[in-house]
């Protein structure tokens, strides 16, 4: 029989370990996948990694939603707010992702053309990124948004594991699609990039089933479907106070990697391709960061929730220092083993070249990510994410973008130009944001 838990009793490490495993295997089967695809075409690797900033960005929008209902729910969770309460959230929450997906299934099936125009490409690499992006983002829109939005209430209530199951399902299933599609096994015919998006598309959906089951089976996750459009609205004020200025930040970050995508496509396709090789292989390291940040997010909001501030402070930092570390020893391995992890992407020794260079770039960059990721994580569990918004918005235009435009094209570093400037607005935000949670200002914050 299912037993209820207290979810503001899981342990980090519980709900961090999850977390990073499930990063690392997404990120393993990413690589797997750009491994693939190098092997059919150059051109289709370019596109992808160029169509990924407009899939990261209707992420984002979906996480407006997701975001906040995941702080909200670990802060009611930690303040023991009423099951009533609880599901209010979530139902608010179910309204504002099927809405959002809507309007995004629209907006890229009759508006990719438009959008890829925008762009200096090769005709191939338009062709690609156009299949590739309408099919994806298009048609399995709505799988993308139940799944966030239903990771998003499991990982509130301390499941992480099961986020890992699901994460695990999906990408088998996509990994083996894109086989089927790329090599043309059993006599099928060989659909190429059309193929790989539908594999991702099926992986999702069997992914949300997974997680719905996931949700029906644990008690203490209850809620009704029933009145679900006369619920109060102050749940959509709370979900959207936090979610809009939380998700903010990461949309002005994937604007700005949106511009520096175009000014890279300006130094050719092998600049292109080496962006998207090495961003493969640095998701490994970070991919720390990302979790431990994650489980930070959670663990602060129950903290605050239950009026624990002083315990919320003493973890951070050492939340902290654990992910930074861990992120030090990784890129530095990675530097180590370059000369054999770089060929398993590509044998072009122009694009060779760019990747080994760009390894020993993101030392500088890794530090300053992961001071980044984990702070904000934490000022975003106790509900103070103006400042952190604010200070991102400033620091990516003023910082990354300004001196990517300065180093990458008019001095003429080319690659190394940008990721300094990447590494230099990491950096420079972790280390405010680490300021800015030694201030403890974020105590005036609470939701509850």
């Amino acid at each position: 029989m299912n037993q209820k838990k207290d979810p503001a009793k899981v342990s980090m490490f519980a709900l961090a370990l999850p977390l990073c495993l499930e990063q690392a295997f997404r990120i393993l089967v990413s690589s797997i996948d750009t491994v693939m695809l190098s092997g059919f075409d150059n051109a289709a690797v370019a596109a992808v990694g160029m169509t990924s900033q407009y899939a990261f960005f209707i992420n984002i929008l979906y996480n407006v939603v997701c975001v906040g209902t995941m702080i909200v729910l670990s802060q009611f969770l930690g303040a023991k707010k009423s099951k009533e309460e609880l599901g209010g959230i979530v139902k608010a929450s179910i309204i504002l992702v099927v809405s959002f997906s809507i309007i995004m299934s629209f907006a890229v099936i009759f508006g990719t053309g438009a959008l890829l125009s925008c762009y200096t490409l090769e005709e191939n690499v338009r062709n690609y990124a156009h299949e590739y992006f309408v099919i994806f983002c298009g048609f399995g829109s709505v799988f993308i948004a139940f799944n966030l939005l239903q990771g998003a209430v499991i990982r509130a209530y301390g499941y992480t594991k099961q986020i890992l199951f699901a994460t695990i399902l999906a990408n088998i299933c996509n990994v083996i699609g894109n086989a089927l599609s790329l090599y043309g096994w059993f006599g099928l015919p060989v659909l190429g990039l059309p193929g790989v998006a539908v594999s991702s598309v099926v992986g999702n959906f069997l992914s949300c089933v997974y997680l719905a089951v996931v949700i029906k089976q644990k008690k203490e996750i209850q809620f009704s479907l029933k009145n679900l459009f006369s619920i109060d609205k102050v749940y959509f004020k709370k979900i959207l106070k936090i979610g809009i200025p939380t998700a903010g930040e990461n949309l002005s970050y994937n604007v700005a990697q949106i511009v520096i995508m175009a000014m890279i496509t300006t130094l050719g396709t092998a600049a292109m391709s080496a962006q998207v090789y090495t961003q493969t292989i640095c998701r490994f390291v970070y991919m720390t960061a990302v979790g431990i940040g994650s489980a930070t997010q959670i663990k602060i909001g129950y903290f605050v929730g239950s009026r624990n501030a002083d315990e919320a402070y003493r973890n951070l930092w050492y939340y902290q220092l654990c992910g930074t570390l861990t992120s030090m020893i990784l890129i530095v391995l990675m530097n180590m083993g370059k000369g054999f992890i770089i060929p398993l992407f590509t044998k072009d020794p122009v694009i060779t070249g760019y990747v080994s260079t760009l390894l020993l770039c993101s030392i500088y960059l890794e530090f300053g990510r992961s001071l980044n990721l984990i702070s904000i994580g934490g000022l975003k569990g106790a509900g103070d994410v103006v400042f952190p918004v604010s200070y991102g918005i400033f620091s990516m235009w003023c910082i990354m973008v300004l001196f990517s435009y300065i180093l990458g094209l008019k001095m003429g570093l080319g690659l190394t130009g940008f990721w300094l400037a990447i590494g230099t607005d990491e950096t420079t935000r972790g280390l405010v944001m680490l300021l800015r949670w030694k201030s403890r200002r974020w105590q005036a914050k609470a939701l509850v």
